[in-house]
């Protein structure tokens, strides 16, 4: 697993992003069904929800505007942005967005306020927004202060584009007298203000949507409804910069017109400033529950992100399927498209067992030992198939979205069950089912486990090191829980195909004559299974074809992580060596790592987007650094003795986060987009953001570093394997 957007691209994408004002005499709106919808860049300054779970409903922040909306779930992004455009009516119209001066942060560091700041680049005018949900009910607010910078009276419009359902080809919209709405057969939004709007609008993205017009004539010709397609809701505020400054937007979010559109009534009659009280209150006292900030974080930026990776883990929940954590609440590149293999769009906005073992692990290094319980209870309880394996990943209703086997996301469910001590008969029962799917699986080509469908990079089939650690850690936590069930027979079983495999590993993945070191190391997989052949395979994302023993990762250090191996087997030692020689990048912000070898899973070499379609051996795309590969380097470090250098890593790892603290799936590294500046190594990319894996890796390195041990090594495998 796991867009940047073309300047050529820009304009259709805007156009797509905001919609027109119309008033209720203006008549059916041209141009259908507008342009096609495509979702915003994946690197989102902002994700905010109310920590009360009646308010099913989620906001995300990319640059300078609002951008998706989720409802009524964490699957179902439900808008596609909220733009704001300024104008005198006759020489200009700027959307907001498209200033270069933008500011976003957090108004408090124990919450998931946020505030936008920008300025025009004429400076002409200024904005300020601050983003809230209502806690009572399914309503984004959006306080709003326009101020004007030359005396003179401007005028501005809110333009909301809505993809309801996480389909946005087919909505309708209409006026509704100061409000407008937009439904379709599941969903509807409705777009309020206070004070309200004086003449609203509804139009086709591209042709008669609020911003094509506003940007082309400056003016605004008022439809009164569109049928179907890709709709936009346009409102004129009270606004002028002079006289009138404030005003509050808010979202209402229902099943159908009439229940949006009361809710967003509701959330303006309430207030924008009750409304934020009590959005504030319910974070912090979420906070109150957890444990304080490590001491091992030393700076304030440091803490302020401690708590923000706390909170935006919390909020990745899903509030009606608990425990579904989701991996990250954004479309990056393809994905976003809404082509139709993508449409409605999915992946990211998933869960996956992998993500949610690493979400709930550091939400348990956090405190929240409840959110963990949940995670294993929705893992066992929703995902888990008949056969005893969890999907690759699902809906957060459970249903399977793609469908290859991963040994390790059946496995790690079993280790952080055991790490909670769930022996109850029905945990056990779950877990049974899961351990002997370990024990039984066979791939259509033969090949049995731990040979896995996919590694956890998704991209290849073969034996694993980083997978075969999670399936022995699995194994053995797995008999801990049958012994306590009185199941001996199945425990011993487990610890003899733990043992077994443990024996083979060197075997499967440890090269002895390969070409990176003249002592032995583990590669990243093997195809079948003897690391000593030159077995060549492509690795995929238009990257090319390699001796296989030419290919590394850093994986390898699940084995130390889970305590199998010793953190100074001398294989583990080459290997780091290896890895550190190939794929490894110090930056200005510190040092990361490729996946592995040549990956190709990143923008072009010019910054777009990647896409899959690219031939094989173009080397069109190139994987950046992944900036949580620093934090399973300094958990190493920390099992090495090395808790100096596993704080640096803790220190470097922060360094990546936007200023509204969420953190990237990647960073820019050694090859900066056709060599331009404005992309400098160790700044996130349009990478898949707030990446949920990499908060909860900074909190579970956090505590790991404060503790002087990696925190979420099993007690158990390490004494089976090492010595207590």
């Amino acid at each position: 697993m796991r867009k940047i957007v073309l300047p050529a691209l820009a304009g259709v994408l805007i156009a797509g992003l905001v919609p027109a004002v119309a008033s209720a005499q203006g008549g059916e709106a041209p141009g259908a069904p507008g342009a096609h919808p495509s979702w915003l860049p994946a690197n989102k300054t902002g994700f905010g929800t109310a920590r009360d779970r009646v308010s099913n409903v989620w906001f995300t922040l990319q640059g300078g505007r609002l951008s998706e909306v989720y409802y009524p779930d964490l699957s179902t992004p439900s808008v596609r942005a909220l733009d704001l455009v300024v104008t005198d009516g006759k020489s200009f119209a700027t959307v907001d967005s498209s200033a270069k001066a933008q500011q976003v942060r957090r108004t408090d560091a124990d919450g998931l306020t946020y505030e936008q700041t920008i300025t025009d680049d004429q400076r002409r005018w200024k904005l300020r927004k601050t983003y809230v949900t209502d806690p009572a009910r399914t309503s984004v607010l959006i306080d709003v202060d326009f101020v004007s910078l030359t005396g003179r009276p401007y005028q501005v419009y809110a333009v909301a584009d809505p993809d309801l359902t996480n389909e946005g080809s087919d909505d309708s919209a209409r006026t509704d007298g100061v409000n407008a709405v937009a439904s379709d057969a599941k969903t509807a939004a409705a777009l309020t203000a206070e004070p309200a709007f004086s003449r609203t609008s509804v139009g086709y993205a591209g042709s008669s949507d609020g911003i094509t017009q506003l940007t082309k004539s400056f003016a605004l010709k008022d439809y009164a409804s569109a049928a179907k397609g890709n709709v936009l809701l346009t409102g004129q505020t009270s606004a002028d910069g002079v006289r009138s400054r404030d005003f509050t937007l808010t979202l209402g979010m229902g099943a159908k017109d009439s229940d949006a559109l009361a809710n967003a009534k509701a959330s303006q009659r309430r207030g924008f400033a009750d409304a934020a009280r009590a959005y504030d209150r319910g974070w912090k006292q979420y906070l109150r529950q957890v444990k304080d900030v490590p001491s091992a974080l030393k700076t304030k930026q440091e803490r302020d992100l401690y708590k923000a990776s706390v909170l935006m883990l919390a909020a990745s929940e899903d509030k009606t399927h608990r425990g579904a954590f989701i991996a990250s609440p954004s479309m990056p590149w393809r994905f976003g498209a809404n082509d139709p293999e993508w449409s409605p769009s999915g992946t990211y906005h998933l869960v996956w067992p992998r993500d949610l073992y690493q979400i709930a692990t550091g939400l348990l290094a956090a405190g929240d030992r409840d959110a963990a319980n949940r995670s294993v209870d929705y893992m066992f309880g929703t995902q888990q198939l008949p056969d005893g394996h969890l999907p690759q990943n699902s809906h957060v209703d459970g249903t399977p979205y793609w469908t290859s086997i991963q040994l390790d996301e059946t496995a790690l469910p079993i280790v952080l069950a055991q790490q909670l001590g769930r022996t109850d008969a029905k945990t056990w029962q779950a877990v049974r089912k899961a351990a002997e799917f370990l024990l039984s699986y066979k791939a259509d080509n033969g090949h049995a486990s731990p040979y896995s469908q996919q590694e956890r990079w998704e991209e290849q089939d073969g034996y694993s090191p980083s997978t075969i650690a999670a399936v022995i850690a699995g194994l053995v936590c797995a008999a801990d829980l049958a012994k306590a069930n009185g199941a001996a027979a199945d425990a011993k079983r487990y610890l003899d195909t733990a043992d077994t495999f443990k024996a083979k590993l060197a075997q499967w993945t440890v090269t002895t004559n390969g070409p990176l070191s003249k002592d032995p190391y583990f590669v990243r997989l093997t195809k079948d299974g003897n690391a000593n052949n030159g077995t060549k395979y492509n690795l995929g994302n238009s990257s090319v074809t390699m001796d296989q023993r030419a290919v590394t990762d850093a994986g390898f250090l699940e084995l130390v992580r889970l305590g199998i191996y010793r953190a100074d087997d001398p294989v583990i030692r080459t290997s780091i060596k290896v890895t550190d020689a190939d794929i490894a990048f110090t930056t200005p912000t510190g040092q990361f790592w490729h996946r592995y070898t040549k990956d190709g899973y990143g923008e072009k070499a010019d910054g777009s987007p990647w896409d899959y379609t690219f031939p094989a051996e173009s080397r069109t795309t190139f994987g950046r650094l992944w900036p949580l590969l620093a934090g399973e380097r300094g958990e190493y470090d920390l099992a090495a003795g090395d808790r100096g250098t596993a704080a640096k890593r803790l220190r470097d790892l922060g360094r990546v986060s936007s200023s509204g603290d969420t953190m990237p799936e990647q960073v820019w590294d050694e090859n900066a987009p056709s060599g331009r500046t404005g992309f400098p190594a160790g700044t996130p990319t349009a990478s898949a953001t707030p990446l949920a894996w990499t908060h909860a890796q900074y909190l579970r390195l956090a505590w790991s570093v404060q503790t002087g041990k990696v925190i979420e090594q099993p007690r158990v495998v390490r004494c089976h394997f090492l010595g207590c």
